[in-house]
C-alpha cells in the first residue's frame, strides 16, 4: 500500500535536447514567430477571444405600390395593397401577384370536363357517374357531351364555365410591380448579453426613410422589388410571367466590445426556387382564390389564378462579447501548433537536407531504444558459419534449436583487431612458441552426460534454454581449442592489458579475478560479432562460458548466468562487474 502511496508521489518530464546552432536556433524563432503572427491573426479575425449568442428575431414587412392592368373580358382594373397581397403568408413572408388567369362568371350547374389527356369519351359508358380524380374539376354525371366540334368529354357538376386557360400571358399583366417597395421592419435580441436593435437606426427619420434608396445607402431598410430580384440574380420581367420564390437575408454580425462596437444589419438576396421550368414539374409559384357576388338571386363567382413571386425574410446572426475564459481556451487550443517547428526541424535534420553527421549526433541523444527483455534479440555467431543469427529467445526451446528470423554477414571490428595486434607486441606476455597446436582440447576431461545440442563435445549441460547454445552448427572442433582462443580471450596479460588501456589510472596489481572473466566475455564478443545489428544481445556459447570460468573462477563458485549482454563502461569492467 506504501509503495502504490509513493508511486502516486513522482513527476515525470520528457528530455530534452538542446542543439548549439544559430542555423537551427534562427529557424526555431523564425517558425515560432510565424506560427504566433498567425496565431494572432486568426484571433482577431474570428474573434476567437469572446463569447457568442445568436440572434432571435421578428419580422414585418409592409408593400406599397398602385398599378393599373387590362384583363380580358374583364377590362382596366386598378389593383393596390389589398388586391396584390394575395392571401396571408407564413410567418416573414409576404406575396405579391404579377400575373394572373380569369375566369369569369362562373355558376354551379352541369358542363363539359376540359379535355385534358385520357379524358376524351365517344358513349356515355365512357363515363362513370360519381367519378372524380386529382384533376377533376367536379363529378361526372355519366353523360358523355360536345366540347367542341371534333371532341366530346364527360359531363361534370362544378363551376361552369370551366377554367380553360392552363399557361399564364406573357408578357406579365402586373410587370408594373416591379415598381412596388417594401419596409421591412426588424427586430433582433441576444438574450445572453440583454442587447435589443432593430434595422431602423435610431438616427433614421421620418424624412431619411421618405428620401432613402438603396443604391445610395445599404442600410435603408425600404426596397424595391425590381432591385430585390436584380441583385437575386434575375430578370424582372421573366420571373413575374410564372412567379417564383426570392429570399431576403438579413445577418447579424455584431461586436458588443466597447472599443470595437459595431452592431449593423447587411442584407443579400438570393432565389430560392428552381427557376428553369423545362426542369420542374410545377414551376413558379401560383394559387387560387375566388371572388363571390350574386346576380338575380344566383350566386356567381369569379375564378382567379394568381403568379406571383413571395419574398422570404431570414434574419441570422450572432453578437460576440470578450470573454476572459474564452480566451483561455482558446491560446490552449493554440500551443500545440507550436509542435509544427520541432516536426519541422527534426524532419529538417533527418534528411539529407542537413548534415547527416549532425542528424546522426542528434538521434543518438534524443531516441534511447529499451527493448522488452521478456521479447529480446539474440544474435548466434557459430565457428563454422561467417554469418549472424537473430533469435527470439525462447524459455521452452534451447537457444540451438530455434530458428533464425534473420541471418545478417558479420562486420568485422577493425579498431578492436587493430588495438588487439598492438596489445600482442612483445614486451604485453605472450608468448607465440608456448601456444597449444591447433586442435588442442581446452578442457581434456570434458563435463560428462554430453547434451543433445552440443555439436563440440566441450558443451554442459543446462537447466535454462537460452544458455543451450554450442559454438558450432554441425559437429566438429569446440572453438575453444583454437590457440587464438587461448591468445586473444584467455591471455591473462592481455586482459591486463585490455584493463589498462581502458582505465589507465586503475591498479592492475588490484584487478579482480571477476573483472579478468567478465573482460574475458567481452573480448570474445567483440572477436566473434565484431558490429552486431543494433538493438541485438550477443549470445556466448556454453563451452566458452565454462571454458572462461575455468580460468577465471569465482571462488564461491556461483555464477550469474545468462543476462542480455550490454557494453560494459569502463569503470564497469574495472570493478568487475557485468
Amino acid at each position: 500500500m506504501s509503495c502504490g502511496l509513493l508511486g502516486l508521489c513522482q513527476y515525470e518530464t520528457y528530455k530534452l535536447v538542446r542543439i548549439q546552432s544559430v542555423r537551427l536556433g534562427s529557424l526555431k524563432w523564425t517558425l515560432n514567430a510565424t506560427i504566433l503572427l498567425f496565431i494572432c491573426i486568426i484571433m482577431l479575425w474570428n474573434r476567437n477571444y469572446q463569447e457568442f449568442d445568436l440572434v432571435v428575431s421578428s419580422v414585418t414587412t409592409k408593400v406599397k405600390g398602385v398599378a393599373q392592368t387590362y384583363l380580358p373580358g374583364v377590362g382596366d382594373v386598378v389593383w393596390d395593397g389589398i388586391d396584390y397581397s394575395g392571401p396571408s403568408q407564413d410567418k416573414n413572408s409576404f406575396f405579391v401577384v404579377t400575373n394572373v388567369i380569369v375566369t369569369k362568371n362562373q355558376k354551379q350547374g352541369k358542363c363539359p370536363e376540359v379535355p385534358l389527356k385520357g379524358r376524351l369519351c365517344r358513349s356515355d359508358k365512357d363515363c362513370n357517374k360519381g367519378a372524380w380524380d386529382h384533376q377533376s374539376h367536379g363529378i361526372q354525371t355519366g353523360s358523355c357531351v360536345k366540347f367542341d366540334v371534333l371532341r366530346k368529354t364527360c359531363e361534370v357538376s362544378a363551376w361552369c364555365p370551366i377554367e380553360t386557360k392552363t399557361t399564364p400571358p406573357r408578357p406579365a399583366l402586373l410587370a408594373a410591380a416591379e415598381n412596388f417597395t417594401v419596409l421591412i421592419k426588424n427586430n433582433i435580441k441576444f438574450p445572453a448579453f440583454n442587447f435589443i436593435r432593430r434595422n431602423i437606426l435610431p438616427q433614421m427619420n421620418e424624412a431619411y426613410l421618405k428620401s432613402c434608396r438603396r443604391g445610395n445607402d445599404s442600410l435603408c431598410p425600404i426596397f424595391r422589388l425590381g432591385d430585390v430580384v436584380r441583385e437575386a440574380g434575375e430578370k424582372f420581367s421573366q420571373m413575374a410571367v410564372e412567379g417564383g420564390v426570392i429570399g431576403i437575408l438579413i445577418k447579424w454580425d455584431c461586436n458588443l466590445d466597447q472599443l470595437m462596437h459595431r452592431c449593423l444589419p447587411r442584407y443579400s438576396f438570393i432565389r430560392l426556387d428552381e427557376k428553369e421550368s423545362n426542369k420542374t414539374l410545377y414551376p413558379g409559384l401560383n394559387f387560387r382564390y375566388a371572388k363571390y357576388n350574386t346576380v338575380n338571386g344566383e350566386e356567381e363567382r369569379t375564378l382567379y389564378k394568381a403568379f406571383g413571386i413571395r419574398f422570404d425574410v431570414m434574419v441570422f446572426g450572432q453578437a460576440g462579447k470578450f470573454s476572459f475564459i474564452q480566451l483561455i481556451i482558446y491560446i490552449g487550443s493554440t500551443l500545440s501548433y507550436y509542435a509544427l517547428t520541432t516536426m519541422f526541424i527534426d524532419w529538417l535534420i533527418g534528411t539529407s537536407c542537413y548534415s547527416s553527421e549532425v542528424g546522426q549526433n542528434y538521434s543518438e541523444k534524443k531516441v534511447d531504444t529499451v527493448r522488452d527483455q521478456e521479447k529480446c534479440i539474440l544474435c548466434v555467431a557459430y565457428v563454422d558459419e561467417n554469418n549472424l543469427r537473430l533469435v527470439k529467445r525462447s524459455k521452452k526451446r534451447s537457444l540451438q534449436d530455434i530458428k533464425p528470423i534473420s541471418v545478417h554477414p558479420r562486420k568485422e571490428d577493425t579498431g578492436h583487431l587493430n588495438a588487439i595486434f598492438c596489445l600482442l607486441q612483445p614486451g604485453f606476455g605472450a608468448d607465440r612458441n608456448t601456444l597449444p597446436p591447433l586442435g588442442h582440447k581446452a578442457d581434456p576431461n570434458p563435463k560428462p552426460g554430453r547434451p543433445a545440442w552440443c555439436k563440440c563435445g566441450c558443451c554442459a549441460p543446462s537447466s535454462l534454454p537460452q544458455e543451450a547454445l554450442c559454438c558450432r552448427r554441425s559437429d566438429g572442433a569446440c572453438i575453444t581449442s583454437s590457440p587464438l582462443f587461448e591468445q586473444l580471450v584467455l591471455s591473462r596479460s592481455l586482459l591486463e592489458a585490455v584493463l589498462w588501456y581502458r582505465g589507465p589510472l586503475s591498479p592492475l596489481d588490484q584487478v579482480q579475478t571477476a573483472a579478468l572473466r567478465h573482460c574475458a566475455y567481452g573480448q570474445y564478443i567483440s572477436w566473434r560479432f565484431g558490429f552486431p545489428p543494433a538493438d541485438t544481445h550477443p549470445a556466448i556459447p556454453s563451452c566458452c562460458v565454462w571454458r572462461i570460468r575455468k580460468e577465471y573462477p569465482n571462488p564461491d563458485g556461483q555464477y550469474s548466468g545468462f543476462r542480455p549482454v550490454r557494453t560494459p563502461s569502463m569503470q564497469a569492467y574495472s570493478d568487475g562487474e557485468l
